[in-house]
């Protein structure tokens, strides 16, 4: 006689199978935030600086895909996993220049929130090179990887800083691929 939950497990077993195969995908990118000028520290930033390789991204060009030799034809779903931003210099700058900070995902005149966070200045991350990990939205992004380009758009509100500040986007990807 065979336990019972033996049944159970063989089915579950072969439902993990059958599933598609699940990859990581990783994007990185770099802006400069514009310093204050020297007489107005209190200068709204209202504007962020695009991340240069985040915009007209066609994912059959990106290396992790091409490793693993995917096209982005046989993604499925595509959802991100981790979003965060670094601060590379000056190494002793923290956030408390930033409030607000939202990216969308965009191709053509379609775009969705993907990740965001509130009241940044306000968590007290400090130098040296700070990492703002932002909150997730779980859209649903493969109609934006199928497309022929996509763009990931960074949107953020607070001050500009007293320096020039280069921050660091570093994005990863879970790409469900079909056989």
């Amino acid at each position: 006689m065979r336990p019972p939950f033996v049944l159970p497990m063989c089915a579950l077993l072969a439902l993990v199978a059958c599933a598609s195969p699940s990859y990581v995908a990783n994007l990185k990118g770099e802006t400069t935030i514009p310093a204050a000028p020297p007489s107005d520290t209190d200068t709204p930033l209202d504007a962020f600086p695009a991340f240069g390789s985040f915009t007209n991204l066609d994912f059959n060009r990106n290396q992790d895909f091409q490793n693993q030799d995917i096209t982005k034809d046989r993604v499925t779903s595509a959802r991100i996993l981790s979003f965060q931003l670094k601060v590379l210099a000056p190494a002793d700058q923290d956030f408390s220049f930033l409030d607000t900070v939202e990216c969308y995902a965009r191709s053509g005149n379609r775009e969705v929130r993907v990740a965001h966070k509130q009241n940044i200045s306000s968590l007290n991350l400090s130098a040296p090179n700070p990492v703002l990990f932002l909150e997730l939205t779980d859209a649903e992004l493969q109609p934006f990887l199928a497309a022929p380009s996509m763009s990931l758009i960074v949107r953020g509100k607070g001050r500009m800083p007293s320096r020039e500040v280069r921050l660091q986007a570093d994005v990863k990807l879970d790409v469900l691929v079909g056989r």
